[in-house]
C-alpha cells in the first residue's frame, strides 16, 4: 500500500528529473537522452508497465510521420541549395538594411510558419535564415536566427495546421476551417505583430550594423526547383488534409517521400546522403515525452485537472479562459507544450468546457512556449538546428528575451479570444 501511495509521487519526481536534463543539458548530452533516460526509469521501477509504454509511444505516430516528413523537405532543400538560393535573395532584397532584413526573416517565417507548421519552421527555415546570414556578412547573425524560434510560436495558432499541438489540444473535435479563423484571426494578428515590435526593440541594437548589399545570387539546381515543387506542394497538401479533418503525419510523409523520389533522380545525391544529415534524435524525444505523458496520466492529474477546468467555468468563463490560459503558458516551460496540450486538452474536452477555455488552452500551450527553449518541441527542434550551424544559444539567454516577448503577446491574444468569442 506504501509503494502505491508513493508511484505518483515517484513518477512525478522522474518527469521532472527527465525535465530538468532537456533545460540544463548535463555534460552537453543531447535532449532525448534525459528524456528516454526518464521514461526507461519508469518501465524499470514497475511505475508504468511496458505495455502502457508502448501505448504512449504509439499515439505519437502521427507526430513522428510529420516530423519525418517535414526533416527530409529541409534536407533535400539544403543539399540542392534552395537554402543558398533564397538566402542571397533575400539578403539581396534588404538592400544593405539590417531593420529590412530582420523583417523580411520575419515575414517568411510568419508564412512558413502557417502554412507548414511551427516545427517547419524551426527545421526547413532555420537552415535557411543560417545562409541568409552569411551571404548578408551580418556581424552578428542571432537576431535573424531568434526570428525563427520565436515566430515558429507566435503564428502557430492562425491555422490547425501551424502547429501539431492543436491537433493534439483538440482531437476529434477540430472545428472547421471556417470556424477557425473568426475565432482566432485577430488572437493570431495581435501575436505576430506583439511578437514582432518587442523582438526588434530588444535586438535593436544588434541591428544597427549594415550588412551587404551586393550579393552574388547563384543559379538554382534542377535539383533545388524540384525541392522547392516539393515544399509548395506539401503546404497545398497539409491545407487540404486539414480542411478534410484528416491527421496530417502520414500526408506530410508521403509529400516529403515523393518530393524525395523526384530530387534524387535529378541529383548527385544519394539517399544515404540525405538519411545521415536528417536530425533522428528528435523522434526518441518525442516518443519519450509521450510516455512520460503516460505515465502522469496513471496519477490521476487528468482527472483533476478536468474538475478544476469544470469548477473554474462554472463560476466564470471569462476568469476561467484567463487563468488556464496563463498557467498553461508558464507550465509549458516546465514540461514542454507537447505533453502540456496532451494532459490539458484531454482535461478540457472531459469538463465540456466553453469554447472560449478550450481557445485559452490553445493559445497558452501554443505561445506560452516562448517564455523558454524547454517550452515547445519547435524550439528544441530549433536548437538543433542552430548547433549544425555551428550557433550555439544556452537558456538564460533565450529567457532574458523571452521574459519580455512572451507575455504582451500572451494577453493580447488571450483578450481578443474573449472578445471576439
Amino acid at each position: 500500500m506504501g509503494a502505491l501511495a508513493a508511484a505518483p509521487w515517484a513518477i512525478w519526481a522522474i518527469a521532472a528529473a527527465a525535465t530538468a536534463g532537456v533545460i540544463i543539458r548535463p555534460f552537453s548530452w543531447p535532449e532525448a537522452v534525459w528524456v528516454m533516460l526518464g521514461a526507461g526509469l519508469l518501465v524499470i521501477f514497475r511505475l508504468l508497465p511496458a505495455s502502457d509504454a508502448l501505448i504512449g509511444i504509439e499515439k505519437g505516430t502521427n507526430v513522428y510521420l510529420f516530423l519525418v516528413g517535414m526533416m527530409l523537405l529541409a534536407e533535400l532543400a539544403r543539399q540542392e541549395g534552395l537554402f543558398d538560393w533564397l538566402a542571397a535573395r533575400a539578403a539581396r532584397s534588404a538592400n544593405g538594411s539590417a531593420p529590412r532584413l530582420f523583417t523580411l526573416v520575419f515575414g517568411v517565417g510568419t508564412i512558413v510558419t502557417t502554412f507548414l507548421s511551427n516545427d517547419a519552421t524551426a527545421v526547413v527555415l532555420t537552415p535557411a535564415v543560417a545562409a541568409v546570414v552569411r551571404a548578408a556578412e551580418a556581424k552578428d547573425p542571432l537576431p535573424y536566427l531568434y526570428v525563427c524560434a520565436f515566430i515558429a510560436n507566435a503564428a502557430s495558432f492562425v491555422l490547425p495546421i501551424s502547429n501539431p499541438a492543436n491537433l493534439v489540444i483538440y482531437g476529434s473535435h477540430m472545428p472547421a476551417l471556417l470556424e477557425w479563423l473568426p475565432r482566432y484571426a485577430l488572437p493570431s494578428l495581435l501575436s505576430i505583430a506583439a511578437t514582432y515590435f518587442v523582438l526588434r526593440w530588444t535586438q535593436r541594437k544588434r541591428l544597427r550594423a549594415a550588412v551587404a548589399a551586393k550579393v552574388a545570387v547563384p543559379l538554382l539546381s534542377a535539383g533545388g526547383r524540384m525541392a522547392a515543387v516539393g515544399i509548395a506542394g506539401t503546404a497545398a497538401v497539409l491545407m487540404a488534409a486539414s480542411a478534410f479533418d484528416i491527421q496530417l503525419g502520414l500526408p506530410t510523409f508521403l509529400s516529403g517521400a515523393a518530393t524525395a523520389t523526384l530530387v534524387l533522380t535529378r541529383s548527385k545525391c544519394g539517399v544515404i546522403d540525405v538519411l545521415k544529415n536528417i536530425s533522428w534524435g528528435v523522434l526518441p524525444l518525442v516518443a519519450g515525452l509521450f510516455v512520460l505523458v503516460e505515465a502522469l496520466d496513471k496519477t490521476g492529474v487528468l482527472r483533476m485537472l478536468s474538475g478544476l477546468l469544470h469548477g473554474l467555468a462554472q463560476r466564470s468563463a471569462a476568469g476561467a479562459a484567463w487563468g488556464t490560459g496563463v498557467v498553461l503558458a508558464l507550465a509549458c516551460n516546465l514540461m514542454n507544450n507537447l505533453p502540456a496540450g496532451l494532459i490539458a486538452g484531454n482535461a478540457a474536452h472531459a469538463a465540456q468546457v466553453p469554447a472560449a477555455v478550450t481557445g485559452a488552452v490553445l493559445i497558452g500551450v501554443d505561445l506560452g512556449p516562448n517564455l523558454s527553449v524547454t517550452g515547445s518541441l519547435a524550439t528544441i527542434l530549433w536548437l538543433t538546428a542552430l548547433r549544425r550551424e555551428g550557433q550555439e544559444v544556452n537558456g538564460w539567454a533565450f529567457l532574458k528575451i523571452g521574459v519580455l516577448v512572451m507575455p504582451p503577446a500572451l494577453l493580447l491574444s488571450l483578450g481578443a479570444l474573449l472578445l471576439v468569442g
